[in-house]
């Protein structure tokens, strides 16, 4: 507990001080609740935070492999297909006079 409250530069006697300001300002009755309020919030932002990495990983994991080239064996010939006329369309001729 000292190494994280000398991360903060926070003595003892600052956080007890700290603690009945709080204690003051909130109440006891408060406190429970305001706690409470506080474990959510915070418990509400983890599982954001590990929904989006879990997001962005699975977005990256999910890019399809490049299409595997096609080898055509050397020993097959080549099949053509004879080309198809257009389609002719439907409307009668008209004369002119």
């Amino acid at each position: 507990m000292n190494t994280m409250l000398a991360v903060f530069g926070i003595g003892g006697w600052e956080v007890i001080l700290i603690l009945a300001v709080v204690l003051i300002l909130f109440g006891a009755k408060k406190l429970p609740d305001l706690a409470k309020g506080l474990g959510t919030g915070i418990k509400e932002f983890k599982k954001a935070t590990r929904e989006v990495t879990d997001e962005l990983q699975n977005a990256s994991s999910d890019t399809p492999p490049p299409p595997a080239p096609k080898i055509i064996p050397a020993n097959t010939t080549a099949q053509t297909i004879p080309p198809q006329p257009p389609p002719q369309s439907k409307v009668p001729e008209t004369k002119v006079i």
